[in-house]
């Protein structure tokens, strides 16, 4: 069942997940039949709906005999997404501690398509203002597809344009709310070497690239929509 293993992911036991999810389905019961349900040896029922009592997801309804009824998930969804926000709060303080936002002019060197792409996908879904792409189609209209609501998106092809990669190989080109950017040069089908690229928050590379999308799109090759 997906709800136990997200259930889990959020720090629940397998059992405490099987008993919440049993509760919710029973409404309220005793002991005995939410084991039932929930495929939790009897021996372990108590304990486990006790630290779901514990945690804020069940409470006990009745003595004679004892019942145990479920605590609104919503709630409990309320509580982890602030904890997991605090802690997220927390580690960015903690990191920005020991090691400083970089340099803007600093480059990082890239290799491997898979890495390339996922780092696109990255910048692209978190985007805030603009995003401006240009080359592979394919990889152009997946990230389109994950491109934010609101954000103002510039695509192109690169055609009829002077050449920024070697032979054998497709540049791509991608920019970011004019805070990050990224040059990548795929191998095309049958060619030789590795897919490699650079990565960079230096405000000229990104300037450089937001005009030659510009550019491209003023030539008239703006790539069509994604379907």
């Amino acid at each position: 069942m997906s709800a136990v293993i997200h259930l889990q992911a959020l720090g629940l036991t397998e059992y405490e997940a099987r008993a919440y999810t049993a509760l919710l389905a029973l409404g309220r019961a005793v002991p005995a039949r939410v084991a039932r349900q929930a495929g939790i040896p009897r021996p372990k029922i108590y304990e486990t709906l006790e630290r779901l009592e514990g945690r804020g997801l069940a409470a006990k309804v009745g003595q004679n005999p004892l019942e145990y009824a479920p605590l609104s998930a919503r709630e409990y969804l309320a509580r982890s997404r602030r904890s997991f926000d605090d802690r997220l709060s927390a580690l960015d303080r903690d990191l920005s501690r020991l090691a400083p936002d970089p340099a803007p002019e600093a480059v990082y060197h890239l290799y491997g398509e898979a890495a390339i792409r996922s780092l696109c996908e990255d910048l692209t879904l978190n985007a805030r203002r603009s995003v401006y792409m240009a080359g592979d189609a394919a990889l152009a209209d997946r990230l389109e597809r994950l491109t934010p609501r609101g954000v103002e998106l510039h695509r192109t092809v690169l055609t009829n344009l002077p050449s920024i990669a070697a032979a054998g190989q497709q540049a791509f080109l991608l920019a970011r709310d004019g805070e990050a950017a990224l040059v990548a040069h795929f191998i095309e089908e049958g060619g030789v070497g590795d897919a490699h690229g650079v990565h960079t928050h230096n405000p000229v590379i990104i300037h450089l690239i937001e005009g030659y999308v510009r550019l491209a799109a003023q030539h008239g090759v703006s790539a069509p929509p994604a379907p």
